[in-house]
């Protein structure tokens, strides 16, 4: 079955006239010099960055780099949070013909010995002490490692060592460099070609060692000029950036696309102040994983149940208007003048300040991908006015391959093939791509990409379905397809999606593969779930004794059984355990982007999970 759209071009790929990356930053940073580029939040204070200040400090940086011996395609890696330091590093390295690789700063000293030797890193940026402290554990076991530059001095103002430098130090040792070289930089600019690898991804290493994804100025290009066709965007729009960098979904929307349409990045200051960040800057436009908006959700609704009775009457009667007139515009189909009336009084009185209170106040669209969501939370935002899209790709297509639209989307579905995008399912029902957005390959690993990369058709490893209209939906992963003991085949995302809808389940996996029933280990949404002991006077001294209390486990079952009810019996959870304790991205279970790994659960809570069949 073949679902896909557009004509395939392989040569001549252009955004504004330029064909490379770093050619379309250069006119942007020359042609917008005093317009702003970005923001960020100093002592209390939004502080812009212009257009002109952002391509001389990364101009700057990148001849620094060429002074210490950079060649065009060597990698430079950054180890940062998410910050205009890392993006001014990142262009200032492909600017000089580098391929740049971001690192988590999650990732342990031994994944970051293991990214520097897979990349053949030979120059690294560390946000400060606790990110140096990683590289100076494994430092004997990099040796392609030429310098080492320090964005951040708190703490380090005595440290010394050969191989570090500062970040002011480079900075200054690449304006003496420009001195003395004048044409340096833009020489090496316009001898950036499409087919550079601009930048590395490494995968999240669910399915073994993390590869990294070679990304070409070419697939970057293609990508900006797709954009157009799916997503509104307006220049001056303020944008949010506060997902990492080395992930390409925000590295693709906070970087590549806010150069393309000149948009406006702010930078949350940290995870902790995100949602607040989120409600002064207002962005117009906004994309995050599905745990920000299933967090969003759960917060607003533990909120909405400590409200006044006329708070929760006036809530309830505003959200069912709003559903009525988001399920016409999911139909395509007209409200009645009465309803038109009563959403616009609805709005007036309640949703806006909703909108408001999440910040999303200004937004014209928002955009969800890199992890399946609930359609139900869809249907949610939709209801307060939300235009909220769902889009689908991965790493190795740069991004996006199908997206909904503002005026072409089915709820449920991930879209349609972008222009210029094939999409198709293959015989065994996995979504296959085509597109100048397929990256090259896995760097120094040609098996890995040949088993990837077939005649051209990138093989996603998603098993889905394309309808009469050419919707793409997706069922699960290959991998993640469970087989019963009794022989059924059962794809535990739809089921997994509706827990994490409940305002207590922050994540859940389901097992069953070769068992003779359902199970399922929860991680729950801790502040709610706190809040829920407190109001209940449910005693715990920690987060573990909150997990096992006997008020929380019937919470959790009780939400367990409201899910249960969609699915056949087959289909249903019989048992389900708690995981008792509090998992961040620096714990392995977790990706980068907050998604629990299958496998890795699996291995690491056997007994618990033992136990779930033991018990039956």
């Amino acid at each position: 079955m073949d679902g896909s759209t557009g004509s395939i071009e392989t040569d001549g790929v252009v955004f504004d006239g330029c064909d490379t990356l770093p050619k379309l930053f250069r006119k942007r940073y020359v042609e917008e010099a005093d317009k702003i580029a970005m923001r960020e939040k100093h002592l209390g204070i939004w502080r812009s960055i212009t257009w002109r200040e952002y391509g001389e400090t990364a101009k700057d940086i990148g001849l620094g780099l060429m002074s210490m011996g950079l060649q065009r395609g060597e990698t430079v890696s950054i180890l940062s949070e998410t910050n205009k330091e890392w993006m001014f590093a990142d262009l200032g390295a492909i600017g000089a013909g580098a391929t740049s690789s971001g690192i988590y700063t999650t990732d342990s000293a031994k994944q970051l010995e293991y990214v520097v030797r897979d990349s053949e890193t030979g120059f690294l940026f560390v946000e400060n002490e606790e990110q140096l402290d990683k590289y100076l554990q494994v430092r004997d076991n990099v040796p392609s490692l030429r310098k080492v530059i320090i964005m951040d001095l708190e703490g380090l103002r005595d440290f010394t060592d050969p191989i570090a430098m500062t970040w002011d130090e480079l900075i200054e040792t690449g304006r003496r460099y420009g001195a003395e070289h004048p044409a340096a930089w833009d020489d090496r600019i316009d001898g950036s070609s499409q087919d550079d690898t601009a930048i590395l991804v490494y995968t999240s290493g669910t399915t073994g060692p993390p590869k990294g994804a070679m990304i070409s100025n070419k697939n970057v290009i293609f990508q900006m000029g797709t954009a157009r066709t799916m997503l509104e965007f307006h220049e001056g729009d303020n944008q949010l950036a506060f997902l990492p960098l080395c992930h390409i979904a925000e590295r693709g929307f906070s970087m590549f696309l806010s150069m393309a349409y000149k948009t406006v990045v702010n930078f949350a200051e940290s995870p902790e102040t995100f949602a607040e960040n989120v409600r002064e800057v207002s962005p117009h436009v906004f994309f995050a994983v599905p745990r920000v908006w299933e967090k969003f959700y759960s917060g607003f609704t533990i909120q909405i149940r400590d409200a006044t009775a006329i708070g929760k009457t006036m809530y309830s009667w505003a959200i069912e208007i709003g559903k009525r007139i988001a399920e016409h515009k999911i139909r395509g189909t007209e409200p009645s003048a009465k309803d038109r009336m009563l959403y616009r009084l609805a709005d007036l009185l309640v949703l806006r300040n909703v909108k408001t209170m999440i910040g999303l106040g200004k937004t014209r669209w928002a955009a969800t991908g890199a992890a399946p969501i609930s359609p139900d939370l869809i249907r949610w935002y939709m209801a307060l006015g939300i235009n909220m899209l769902e889009v689908y790709g991965q790493t190795e297509n740069t991004g996006v391959a199908t997206a909904n639209t503002l005026i072409d989307f089915k709820v449920g579905t991930i879209g349609k093939a972008m222009s210029d995008t094939e999409v198709k399912i293959s015989e065994r029902g996995e979504i296959l791509i085509k597109g100048d957005h397929v990256f090259k390959g896995y760097f120094n690993n040609p098996e890995k990409t040949a088993e990837t990369v077939i005649d051209g058709w990138l093989h996603t490893g998603d098993v889905g379905s394309v309808d009469s209209e050419g919707y793409f939906k997706i069922t699960d992963r290959i991998k993640d397809i469970i087989i019963t003991a009794g022989g059924k085949n059962i794809t535990p995302s739809e089921m997994e999606n509706q827990l994490k809808f409940s305002p207590y389940i922050a994540d859940a996996v389901i097992i069953g593969d070769k068992r003779k029933f359902l199970s399922c280990l929860v991680m729950i949404d801790e502040d709610n779930v706190v809040k829920f002991a407190q109001d209940s006077d449910v005693p715990f001294s920690n987060y573990a004794s909150l997990c096992r209390s006997s008020k929380v486990q019937e919470l959790i079952s009780t939400e367990i059984s409201k899910v249960n009810k969609d699915f056949a019996r087959v289909e249903q959870i019989k048992a389900f355990r708690l995981i008792e304790q509090v998992l961040t991205p620096e714990d392995e279970e977790l990706t980068p982007t907050m998604k629990l790994k299958r496998n890795l659960v699996g291995q690491k809570y056997k007994e618990l999970i033992d136990s779930m069949y033991q018990a039956a």
